[in-house]
């Protein structure tokens, strides 16, 4: 089995809790997916299947795009309402809805984001979410992130907001909520959070654990997956004869690829049909990046 399954993640469940469920429903070990979601999270989550998994890395984009709930008045020690309580705060009587909207801008594009403790990013080859559980504090360095998009969705009511975040990998909502608080001078948490797309997937692709399981019990899961090219189709293709899909699987370059996107990343196809692989074309050679067929057996 090979293929690309989008999960709508369920609350309560960790993205390796999706996994381990899917291994047991497909069958196999060889699974990865695309971008973490914190427990209390739901929505967009890519499982990558058999093969596919060398794909997990390779992707052309990873940006992600969220709808999140932002709690004014209340700091947590994980940055979520799951989390203790450190702080609570009355908020001021000026701190309305214009004067959300009016700080957001300024977290547009570029910066700089801490990891925070509460996450899977290790340090020293340890989870900082174990370290935080054990009463441990980690010195983190900033990472870079890019904040895409972020508006002001609505209030909720007089605490809550609705944001409506596209943003870069690796950036935390979590964090960036806490830092439009600190903008707006009073401790803010994040109080809900869904994701609606990962990439080019979105929510309208996305099985929830129990279709998933019912396609398994009726003998028609595979239906359910995305072919591993649907991840590549951004990139130009090339097409390869029979032997220039023998040489790419046996290692060598293929010369003289007809492609007009010489020096780039390029997707490479059978002649006869079928997706071979990924992989770049460089002063007229083409060289296997990856490639999701096996070799034949000698």
């Amino acid at each position: 089995m090979q293929g690309i399954l989008i999960v709508d993640k369920p609350a309560g469940f960790t993205s390796f809790d999706v996994v381990a469920k899917l291994r047991g429903i497909c069958q196999t070990r060889r699974i990865g997916h695309s971008g973490t979601l914190d427990p209390m999270a739901t929505g967009v989550l890519p499982v990558f299947i058999g093969q596919a998994a060398k794909a997990v890395d390779l992707q052309p984009r990873h940006d992600k795009v969220y709808q999140a709930v932002m709690r004014l008045g209340l700091r947590t020690d994980t940055g979520d309402i799951t989390g203790a309580v450190l702080e609570q705060a009355p908020l001021p009587a000026g701190l309305d809805e214009a004067a959300v909207a009016a700080a957001l801008p300024a977290f547009l594009g570029e910066g700089l984001q801490t990891p925070p403790m509460y996450s899977a990013v290790k340090v020293n080859g340890r989870p900082l979410y174990k370290a935080a559980r054990a009463g441990l504090q980690v010195q983190r360095a900033p990472r870079p992130v890019v904040i895409h998009g972020l508006e002001l969705a609505g209030r909720l009511n007089g605490t809550d907001y609705a944001l409506h975040v596209h943003c870069g990998k690796g950036t935390y909502v979590r964090v960036l909520i806490e830092d439009i608080g600190r903008a707006l001078g009073v401790p803010a948490t994040m109080a809900a959070l869904r994701r609606t797309a990962a990439g080019i997937f979105t929510e309208e692709d996305a099985h929830s654990l129990d279709e998933i399981q019912a396609a398994r019990n009726a003998g028609r899961l595979e239906e359910l997956l995305l072919g591993v090219e649907t991840v590549f189709t951004g990139l130009p293709a090339v097409t390869v004869d029979e032997a220039g899909a023998a040489r790419l699987l046996n290692g060598a370059p293929v010369y003289n690829a007809g492609c007009a996107c010489a020096n780039r990343r390029v997707r490479i196809r059978a002649a006869a049909g079928g997706f071979l692989g990924v992989g770049r074309l460089e002063q007229g050679a083409l060289r296997a990046e990856k490639l999701f067929v096996e070799r034949p057996a000698t």
